[in-house]
C-alpha cells in the first residue's frame, strides 16, 4: 500500500509539473500586424504587414490628395480615418496587378477604409514608405493576390491624363505638376543607380558610355582616365547646381561617360558642327559647342527638353531651367541650342533604350518620368 501510494504522489507530482512547464512554454502565434505608427518608426527594409486606414493618395513628399485622384499608384495609410497630418502617414507604393482594385482613381470608395498592406518598410517619395508590395487585404478579406514578378510594373496609361487636350505653356505648367517632387538621390547613389539604367543589355556586367556608345564594365567608375563618371547633360554650371539633390541627382539628365571625353564637353552648349573627338568618333566640337553622336542626339535633346519642365524654380533651392536659342550660356539657367535640338529630336526617334530606361528611373528610383520620351509630339506643342 505504501508503495502503490508513493507511485500515485509521484505521478501526480510529474503530472503537476508537466503542466507548468505547458503553461511556461510560448504558444506560436502568426505575426500582428504593425500599426502604421510603427512602420514610420522601423523604416529598415523588413518586409512586415501593416494595418491603416486609406487617408488619399500621395503626390508628393508632403502631398496627400482626397478627390480627383490622378491615378492608381500610391495609397497614403494612418492610424484614424480622419489623419491629416502626412507626418503621421505611410505611403504604399501599389504594384501594377493590385492598382484597378486598391487605386483611388479606380475605386474611390476605398478611402476611410481599413487595409492591411504586406512589403518593404522602406521610403517611398521620400516619406516613411512600403514597397515591393506582395498582398494587400481589407478587413473582410478583400482581394489579395502575390504580383506576377514578370509583370511589367510601369504602366503609363494615366499618368499623363491631367494633360490630355493641353498645348504651350499650359501644358508645360501641367507636365511639371505631374513630375514634380520625385525621389531624390544622394550624388553617390547616382553610380549604382546609373549600373542598373544604362546597363548593357547584352552584357549585364557593363553599361554603355553615351557619347562614345562603348561597353564597359560596371567595375570602372572613378576618375581614372579611362574610367566612366557621371555626366550631367544639362551642365550643371548652367544654373550652378552642381551636384546637389535635386538637378544635380537627377537620373533623368545622369548618364555614364567616358571620363576624358566628359572632360571635353565640359559644359558646352549643344550645336552642330566643330572638329571630330578622336577617342568618341561622331561627336564634334569646337569653343563653344559639342554635338553628339547621330544615334543619341534625340536622347540629349530630350533630356534637356525634361529638366526645362521639371525645374521651374517653383521651391527656393531649386533653379528656373529654360531652353535657349544661343550658345555661350555659362553660368546663366539656360541651355542651347533650342533650333538645333528640335530638329535632332525629330531626326532620331525615341527607341526601346530610352524607353527601358525611362520605366526603370520611374519604378525603381525617382517615381517620375521623362513626358518627351512617353510623348514626343509634346516637344513642339511647347516650343514650337
Amino acid at each position: 500500500m505504501r508503495l502503490h501510494a508513493l507511485c500515485k504522489k509521484t505521478w501526480v507530482m510529474s503530472l503537476l509539473v508537466f503542466a507548468l512547464v505547458v503553461s511556461l512554454t510560448p504558444v506560436s502565434q502568426a505575426a500582428a500586424s504593425l500599426s502604421v505608427s510603427q512602420a514610420l518608426e522601423n523604416q529598415n527594409n523588413s518586409v512586415q504587414a501593416v494595418k491603416g486606414y486609406v487617408v488619399g493618395q500621395t503626390t508628393g513628399t508632403s502631398t496627400v490628395i482626397t478627390s480627383n485622384y490622378p491615378n492608381d499608384y500610391a495609397l497614403a495609410l494612418a492610424d484614424s480615418a480622419n489623419e491629416t497630418n502626412t507626418d503621421k502617414m505611410v505611403y504604399v507604393q501599389i504594384p501594377s496587378n493590385l492598382r484597378s482594385t486598391f487605386g483611388l482613381q479606380s475605386r474611390s470608395e476605398l478611402k476611410g477604409k481599413s487595409l492591411t498592406v504586406t512589403g518593404t518598410l522602406t521610403p517611398y517619395f521620400s516619406h516613411p514608405g512600403i514597397k515591393s508590395v506582395t498582398s494587400i487585404s481589407t478587413e473582410t478579406g478583400g482581394t489579395d493576390p502575390t504580383p506576377d514578378p514578370t509583370e511589367p510594373t510601369v504602366p503609363v496609361e494615366d499618368y499623363y491624363r491631367t494633360a490630355a487636350g493641353k498645348t504651350g505653356n499650359t501644358l508645360k505648367t501641367e507636365l511639371h505638376n505631374i513630375i514634380d517632387h520625385h525621389t531624390e538621390l544622394s550624388y553617390s547613389a547616382v553610380w549604382e543607380a546609373l549600373k542598373k539604367t544604362d546597363e548593357d543589355p547584352a552584357n549585364a556586367n557593363n553599361v554603355i558610355l553615351l557619347y562614345t556608345g562603348r561597353s564597359q564594365s560596371k567595375s570602372t567608375n572613378g576618375g581614372g582616365v579611362d574610367d566612366w563618371n557621371r555626366e550631367h547633360v544639362w551642365a550643371k554650371s548652367h544654373g550652378d547646381f552642381g551636384t546637389a539633390m535635386g538637378p544635380g541627382t537627377d537620373l533623368h539628365h545622369l548618364r555614364p561617360t567616358d571620363v576624358s571625353v566628359n572632360g571635353t564637353r565640359g559644359n558646352l552648349d549643344f550645336d552642330n558642327g566643330g572638329t571630330e573627338h578622336s577617342e568618341a568618333l561622331g561627336n564634334y566640337f569646337d569653343s563653344d559647342s559639342w554635338e553628339p553622336r547621330d544615334e543619341v542626339k534625340g536622347d540629349v535633346a530630350r533630356m534637356l527638353f525634361y529638366m526645362a519642365v521639371r525645374y521651374e524654380g517653383d521651391v527656393s533651392d531649386e533653379p528656373d531651367l529654360e531652353l535657349n536659342n544661343t550658345v555661350n550660356n555659362g553660368t546663366a539657367p539656360y541651355h542651347g541650342k533650342l533650333s538645333v535640338l528640335l530638329q535632332w529630336n525629330a531626326e532620331d526617334p525615341v527607341d526601346d533604350r530610352e524607353r527601358r530606361r525611362n520605366d526603370i528611373i520611374y519604378s525603381d528610383y525617382q517615381h517620375n518620368r521623362n513626358p518627351f520620351i512617353d510623348h514626343p509630339e509634346w516637344v513642339n506643342e511647347i516650343w514650337n
